[in-house]
């Protein structure tokens, strides 16, 4: 896997890079502002994109939005100290796949090797953040189990890992992600996170 770094910290791009590195992911190049991430990523085109948010001159949420537009199956996985609603829901309605907390430092390279297998990933700090706005604005009628398996689906969980969180067979999670999708005409398990992120 190939990367590229954006961060306008310098001792936190070298962190990074030094993380990324050892995990035996090759780190292309590394930048400090928006500007440098769109361009480095149109001349690396990198399998994955690791970027800050809050930067001078361009930051990470209009760099999400330009490299998208220049490629809409661009990775991104946006890293900060923030937890700020307002860029959480901004991140996800532009398309990128994941949103974690420096401070998780061990959840990085998990994170990075998710998004890279096309999954998306959002630090639990984060989920719970959203969690205790988002639930009373659904307004969809999901029961309460419905609820906790959409949570545990945004939360990027398996089939196999809700069941044994739930205490359920992975046939009944199949069942009642099935009847999820069919009940808010969705198409799969990310169109699913996306809609409980969203909200």
């Amino acid at each position: 896997m190939r990367v590229i770094i954006v961060d306008d910290d310098y001792l936190v791009v070298n962190s990074l890079k030094t993380i990324v590195n050892a995990s035996g992911i090759e780190v292309l190049a590394v930048g400090h502002d928006g500007i440098e991430a769109v361009e480095l990523y149109s001349l690396h085109k990198p399998d994955l994109i690791l970027m800050d948010i809050r930067m001078e001159k361009m930051n990470g949420i209009e760099a999400t939005q330009e490299i998208l537009d220049r490629d809409p199956n661009a990775k991104i996985l946006l890293i900060t100290t923030f937890q700020d609603d307002e860029y959480i829901s901004a991140a996800l309605s532009l398309g990128c796949k994941g949103y974690i907390l420096k401070q998780n430092i061990q959840g990085i390279i998990p994170a990075i090797n998710a998004v890279y297998s096309g999954n998306h990933v959002f630090d639990s700090k984060i989920v719970s953040n959203i969690q205790k706005h988002s639930k009373k604005n659904i307004d969809i009628d999901l029961t309460d189990r419905e609820f906790d398996i959409l949570l545990l689906v945004a939360e990027g969980l398996n089939n196999k890992e809700i069941a044994d969180k739930l205490f359920l067979s992975e046939g009944t999670v199949r069942n009642y992600i099935s009847n999820m999708l069919e009940k808010l005409s969705l198409r799969d398990r990310t169109q699913l996170a996306i809609y409980y992120y969203k909200l």
